[in-house]
């Protein structure tokens, strides 16, 4: 499970903020809402929680800046070439921020026990790098890694990590990360925590559309049509069955990685689900193009959703609410903090503008988070917690009305000149 994310000097988050999914020792909802986590001093981590902000505030960037860790330890390695630069963007309305590196750190479960993992970056290399564990309540770094000048880094290691670490040094680019580059070289001790970040972080981003190729490929086993039939059936939809066909067709792939967002396309034979409508009056099929956008967008989170759960991993998504009905964004928020349905501990991040989720049966004080901009135009992130509600203050009001910030501030409305036309 993932339990605090840390970042510096990324778009338009100048200063280090942190969001943390360590629960407090609040407890409400705690038997639905919290997941064990077999630590003494953490025992329970929040299974999801909710960004609110008004736009241009930073929500999409602090889930962006997660998924770009991911996407340089995945990468770093292997995609990125020697002398290549990184599509990087510090917060550029300060000429120091412009210039320092940009700081990431993400602390997780693996295998009960905690790790801490942190690097920092410019567009052209890695400055410094770090892996801390706590098998016990005193820490232990396993390695450490710091520029020194030009291409020499300075390496520490513990005697903790095995294996040949000469090897894993040497092949080691200033623009890769000394753990890609030793996972790829099969370091036993440090494969799992790439594979952890690599495969556990999921972004789902606002403005792109969500690819159905993943739900579709349900379609091919019955059990998958089962589950997207009830998971549709499920949200009020006059859909009694799916199936899919096969056709010659162009197969689209976005992709973020470190040098931004890229698509691909082919042709090829691709599945094409159908969808049965059963009325009083008869019986019709449509495909996915001809549903309501809603239904397209709520098709194709199925299969990230269930493969979440399936699997305990954390799924990002970006304005969750966007053609959504608001009562089907709190079926989604409920399958994750239903234990017997979220059984490995999978997470629920998103951001949304739906304010009426702010209620006490379905989030908890410690679940909901802000943002805003400052007077220099920098994002800072921020909890509900922070203001200290009562247990039924009526959170949705007090945000509104501005108590906790995060709202957006109008001026006056330009007037129309007296002589133009609408």
């Amino acid at each position: 499970m993932l339990l605090e994310f840390r970042v510096r000097n990324f778009r338009s988050i100048r200063d280090e903020q942190a969001l943390t999914l360590v629960a407090s020792g609040d407890r409400a909802l705690a038997a639905t809402h919290l997941a064990p986590t077999g630590l003494r001093g953490i025992p329970h981590a929040l299974r999801s929680v909710v960004v609110y902000g008004p736009n241009a505030s930073g929500k999409s960037n602090l889930l962006r800046a997660l998924d770009y860790l991911r996407a340089v330890v995945a990468e770093s390695a292997t995609s990125i070439q020697p002398g290549h630069s990184f599509s990087l963007t510090p917060f550029k309305l300060d000429a120091a921020s412009a210039r320092q590196p940009t700081d990431f750190e993400i602390t997780f479960l693996l295998e009960g026990v905690r790790h801490q993992y942190a690097f920092s970056m410019t567009s052209e290399r890695i400055v410094r790098e770090s892996l801390m564990v706590y098998r016990t309540s005193k820490p232990t770094q396993l390695f450490s890694r710091q520029h020194v000048a030009g291409d020499l880094d300075r390496y520490e290691f513990s005697t903790y990590l095995s294996g040949p670490r000469k090897l894993w040094q040497e092949s080691t680019r200033p623009n890769a990360l000394f753990l890609s580059m030793a996972a790829q070289l099969n370091s036993e001790p440090l494969s799992p925590v790439f594979n952890w970040i690599v495969r556990n972080i999921n972004f789902l981003p606002a403005g792109l559309p969500v690819q159905p190729d993943f739900t579709t490929a349900l379609l091919a086993s019955e059990a998958g049509r089962l589950a997207i039939r009830d998971f549709l059936v499920a949200a009020d939809i006059s859909i009694t069955r799916v199936q899919a066909v096969a056709r010659k067709g162009l197969h689209s792939n976005w992709i973020l990685g470190a040098g931004g967002f890229q698509a691909s396309q082919e042709e090829r034979e691709v599945l094409v689900p159908l969808f049965e409508h059963t009325t009083p009056h008869g019986i019709a099929k449509f495909e996915l193009h001809e549903e309501s956008e809603g239904t397209q967008r709520l098709y194709g989170l199925i299969a990230p959703v269930l493969e979440c759960l399936r699997e305990g991993r954390v799924l990002m998504v970006d304005e969750l609410d966007s053609s959504l009905h608001t009562l089907l964004v709190r079926r989604l928020v409920t399958l994750f903090q239903t234990p017997e349905l979220n059984a490995r501990g999978a997470q629920l991040i998103f951001s949304t503008h739906d304010t009426s989720l702010l209620d006490h049966t379905l989030f908890r004080r410690d679940q909901i988070w802000f943002t805003e901009k400052d007077d220099h135009q920098a994002t800072r992130l921020y909890p509900l917690t922070d203001f200290s509600p009562r247990k039924q203050e009526a959170w949705e009001r007090g945000y509104l009305s501005g108590r906790y910030g995060a709202v957006p501030f109008f001026g006056a409305w330009p007037m129309a000149s007296s002589g133009g036309s609408c």
